[in-house]
């Protein structure tokens, strides 16, 4: 099936002094399992686990101190209880790679609408700054005035359920799958004119099969060019 995007980030451009495109989106750890499940540790850095006792949304940190996720995951700005594992590549599993920090600020989009899914974007700020290494760096943002192309390939991640209603499996490491942006034109046949706005972008495969699924909400969208990633968006 297909899965939406909010493409709304200049919100985002405004409200904070992003990292330099020099240092942002380069995985320093540079393999990967082809035509595999779970993504290679330290391929995408920037893959944040959000967590109250338990992983429920995924994020993007976006500098050292801000991760960029879906308003959704958030019903209110209230930050207690919410800790975020950067770093993490099983969600059970060792991770000497990791740390964790609690939120001291939540922003919801002020645009946002829980019934449409408008401008669902929130951003976090963590408590302390992280420091960079091979398992935690921050990705690109998109301009403004990026273009996405039917067909472009792109990769999904995040812990989610791998199907309706089952879990990952034990050590429930984090997973990717490729899939190729879908035009609007094509994905308002499927979810209807109203559903999809201009600030949104449909990627998946009309006969299913590769997918964001529960728990992937708030994770990137990822389009890796030769040497960096170029966007990263949000899953509804």
């Amino acid at each position: 099936c297909l899965v939406f995007i909010p493409i709304m980030l200049s919100f985002c451009l405004i409200a904070l002094d992003l990292c330099d495109s020099t240092d942002c989106g380069q995985p320093a750890l540079n393999t990967r399992i082809v035509g595999g499940q779970d993504a290679p540790a330290g391929f995408w850095p920037w893959q944040v686990s959000l967590q109250r006792s338990s992983h429920f949304c995924g994020g993007s940190l976006i500098n050292n101190q801000w991760v960029l996720t879906a308003a959704h995951c958030f019903p209110s700005t209230n930050p207690s209880g919410v800790t975020v594992h950067l770093g993490l590549q099983s969600l059970q599993g060792s991770n000497p790679n990791a740390v964790s920090r609690s939120i001291v600020k939540i922003i919801i989009h002020p645009g946002y609408s829980s019934s449409t899914l408008e401008n669902d974007i929130t951003l976090l700020m963590l408590a302390s700054p992280v420091n960079f290494n091979d398992h935690i760096a921050p990705v690109c943002l998109a301009a403004a005035s990026s273009t996405f192309y039917s067909g472009t390939n792109t990769w999904v991640t995040g812990w989610g359920n791998i199907g309706s209603g089952v879990s990952l499996p034990a050590p429930q490491n984090l997973q990717e799958v490729q899939i190729p942006i879908v035009g609007n034109r094509r994905c308002k046949c499927s979810y209807g004119a109203s559903s999809i706005t201009d600030n949104m972008v449909c990627a998946g495969l009309l006969e299913g099969g590769k997918d964001s699924c529960q728990g992937d909400s708030g994770g990137p969208l990822n389009k890796v060019g030769t040497m960096k990633t170029d966007f990263s968006f949000f899953f509804k």
